[in-house]
């Protein structure tokens, strides 16, 4: 069985394009929510990829074809370290992007790491509960990464959120790490209308090519588990990632 059977892949001649690209998808699809008079939903993802993406969209003339007001911000996961830590997805994402452009403050929903993390998680699964008004929560787009050894979000190789077939939010301890993690699920990640991942740099070239055209194989490779169930499912990749496809 082969790995992914449905999605679009498109190919960048550098990263610069690539998050250009990102930032006016974005942009389109939270003014076509806008159009519709409904809300705009847009989760986050952690780690080093998106850092360039923040840039452009707190930057002219992105920032001000953005309907910030319309925009509610969540996360895809979380390492449990200080809301100031460098290592805190929703703090990097704070300092780059969220603090420079006029997104309310009530617009933004941070994975807690002040109490402890099966709170955390408990209170994180009731926010995006309470924001879906208690039906079954589709985020409009969901921003993810991969990483070297096949994960995305925080479903890492054999770790037990893989399993969870829960649609919702689960903690668990990264022995690796030797941290807690917070993370959506796939069945949570599967329900979005739109699911993107942005993959860059020469040294994630052959676990593209693993997860993408590779066996179906999701306890090792994690993001293989990522199929939305209703949404699309794009890879933006610049050259040097997609050199082995």
């Amino acid at each position: 069985m082969i790995a992914q059977q449905q999605y679009t892949k498109r190919i960048f001649k550098d990263t610069a394009k690539l998050y250009e690209a990102t930032a006016n998808l974005i942009i389109d699809l939270a003014n076509k929510r806008k159009e519709e008079e409904k809300k705009f939903s847009i989760v986050l993802s952690g780690g080093h990829t998106p850092e360039q993406l923040f840039n452009v969209l707190s930057s002219s003339p992105f920032i001000d074809e953005m309907p910030w007001a319309n925009t509610f911000v969540f996360w895809g996961d979380e390492r449990y370290v200080p809301s100031n830590d460098n290592m805190n997805n929703a703090f990097k994402a704070k300092v780059l992007l969220l603090n420079r452009v006029p997104i309310p403050r009530a617009n933004i929903y941070s994975i807690p790491v002040d109490i402890p993390p099966a709170e955390a998680c408990e209170m994180y699964q009731e926010a995006i509960e309470d924001f879906f008004e208690r039906k079954d929560p589709q985020f409009d787009l969901i921003l993810l990464g991969l990483g070297e050894n096949g994960h995305t979000a925080s479903l890492f190789p054999m770790s037990p959120p893989i399993y969870n077939k829960k649609v919702g939010i689960e903690d668990f301890y990264l022995g690796e790490e030797g941290i807690f993690r917070i993370t959506m699920t796939a069945p949570l990640i599967n329900q979005a209308h739109h699911v993107l991942f942005m993959v860059t740099g020469p040294k994630k070239a052959d676990i593209v090519k693993t997860v993408l055209t590779g066996e179906y194989y999701p306890d090792k490779y994690p993001a293989q588990l990522i199929k939305p169930k209703n949404g699309t499912l794009s890879w933006f990749l610049d050259e040097e990632a997609a050199k082995e496809l």
